[in-house]
């Protein structure tokens, strides 16, 4: 393991455990719920939609770190399933914003009930009482990480 200057090793043990248990967490909360055919670029960019609110293509190929055409492409697909919706820019008429309809909405809420529904019945058969509550206190700790 290596050393960061000034960091206890107890520290840099925690960090390792943390990402690598919540690494695992996510994968496999993914394999819980069902993206009913959606590339894992189309459901990014339909999460970062409903997260931070209406975007442009630009502004979407520009976070998601692709071409514009890409973009383009992903967001056509998104609104062919009628998971998004465009609209012109009021502010640019040559541009259109993109944002989650209420389809998508509902699809989103449905998949993270599955995973959710998935955890709390792993966590009620796999973990005491006792156990849950300190993943409770743990996540705690996290957050309060997370606002640093």
């Amino acid at each position: 393991m290596y050393k960061v200057d000034g960091v206890s090793e107890s520290a840099m043990r925690a960090a390792r455990e943390v990402r690598v248990a919540l690494s695992r967490l996510r994968r496999r909360l993914r394999q819980e719920y069902d993206t009913s055919g959606l590339t894992p670029s189309q459901t990014s960019v339909l999460s970062r939609l409903d997260r931070e609110g209406e975007a442009s293509v630009s502004d979407l190929a520009a976070a998601e770190r692709v071409r514009h055409q890409s973009m383009t492409s992903v967001v056509t697909a998104l609104e062919g399933r009628g998971l998004v919706v465009r609209r012109p820019d009021p502010g640019d008429g040559r541009r259109q914003l993109v944002s989650v309809s209420e389809t998508g909405r509902r699809f989103l809420a449905d998949r993270r009930q599955a995973g959710e529904e998935w955890l709390a019945r792993a966590c009620d058969e796999q973990l005491t009482e006792a156990e849950r509550q300190t993943v409770i206190e743990a996540m705690a700790l996290l957050e309060r990480i997370n606002r640093s």
